[in-house]
């Protein structure tokens, strides 16, 4: 009976041992098959009309103005300093007080003066009416109206003191310079206690909500810069964002070396930028021999931290693979952008799903693309 047991689970051991040998022998599955993206592309075919140049400028407020008192007299107080925020009707400067308030009590004074005499031939001009009435020819119409005379005299000298208060009080209340709009103090020229005459500037204010830069064009690109046209503008200090302008002005005259000075007005300004700071001026001429670029769509940027400097991917077709291309792009049109950098005429550059795709990634074409993929960036205007 033992024999027969162990006969049993020797059978059942080299059966399993047999099974185990056999699936060890299988071959492994396959692995399966690598899904490869199929992206969207544009052929780089033609570069953006004109070339860019770069210009030197120099940041202005759109709004300034020199302010000082309407009136003259000693500074009492001086409460704001360069640099300031100032807000509108804010107190920046008052002057002495006491001469003006003491030619606004005169001229109460003579107001009042002026009424005591108005009440005085109203008086006369009743009385001689009241005999007339009471015994007609007692009063001569010539005396009624000697006194009716003065009494419209009398009234005319009321307007006139009267008059003459408002101005007192007026030039009063210009002893206190206010500002004229919310902004900053951009330059001081006064001090407290200093002799200010009328019209004397005191200040420089620019309105922070505005910034314009001022360039000045060489007279042989001057033509070919036009009003509205765009530009991207670069600040030296701010080196992690590029800001959109408009051009705005362009002088008829020339200046300083025959330059002609024009003025970009910063289309998406932030509180960084300040009236006197430099900038770079980045503008798209006809007829210039410098730097070609080409206006790309923005969704073929795959961009890089919050600089302007990113990367495209072009599309290989001999390998079926896209390359990452650095890139230096330029000013924003819509919803393009000027590549300087990184692309050239008949680039197959990945318009959709960048930030999805790497370096030597392979890939294939959306279908309609495979069949026939013909677009074309057209010229900047």
């Amino acid at each position: 009976m033992q024999n027969r047991h162990s006969t049993f689970f020797l059978s059942v051991f080299f059966g399993m041992a047999t099974l185990f040998f056999i699936s060890a022998c299988r071959e492994a599955p396959p692995p399966p098959p690598e899904r490869i993206r199929a992206i969207k592309t544009i052929t780089v075919s033609e570069q953006a009309s004109g070339k860019l140049r770069q210009f030197s400028g120099v940041v202005e407020a759109a709004d300034s103005s020199s302010i000082g008192f309407e009136v003259s007299g000693n500074i009492r107080e001086v409460r704001v300093d360069v640099g300031d925020k100032i807000t509108k009707g804010q107190v920046l400067a008052v002057l002495d007080k006491r001469t003006y308030n003491l030619n606004v009590k005169a001229a109460e004074a003579e107001l009042g003066r002026a009424k005591v005499q108005l009440a005085d031939k109203r008086n006369d001009l009743d009385r001689f009416q009241r005999i007339n009435k009471q015994d007609p020819g007692a009063v001569s119409q010539a005396a009624i109206d000697q006194s009716q005379a003065a009494v419209d005299s009398a009234r005319k000298q009321v307007q006139f003191t009267k008059s003459g208060l408002k101005l007192a009080q007026r030039d009063l209340d210009k002893t206190v310079l206010r500002a004229p709009y919310d902004g900053v103090i951009a330059n001081r020229y006064i001090d407290a206690f200093n002799e200010v005459a009328r019209g004397q500037k005191c200040f420089d204010v620019f309105e922070n909500t505005g910034m314009e830069v001022a360039v000045s064009i060489p007279e042989d690109a001057i033509d070919d810069i036009q009003m509205e046209q765009d530009g991207e503008i670069q600040f030296s200090v701010i080196t992690d964002r590029n800001y959109n302008g408009r051009v705005t002005e362009i002088s008829k005259v020339a200046g300083t070396a025959n330059a002609f000075p024009i003025k970009l007005t910063v289309e998406d300004p932030d509180q960084r930028i300040r009236p006197g700071m430099t900038a770079r001026v980045t503008l798209l001429l006809s007829g210039d021999d410098e730097t070609t670029a080409y206006l790309v769509p923005l969704s073929a940027i795959s961009q890089q931290g919050k600089t302007q400097r990113g990367s495209v991917y072009i599309y290989d077709p001999q390998t079926s693979t896209v390359k990452q291309s650095k890139i230096e792009t330029s000013s924003v049109r819509g919803n393009s952008v000027l590549i300087t950098e990184g692309v050239k005429d008949g680039d197959i550059i990945a318009v959709a799903g960048v930030s999805f795709l790497e370096d030597g990634q392979k890939v294939k074409l959306m279908q309609r693309q495979a069949e026939k993929e013909d677009f074309e960036i057209k010229k900047a205007e």
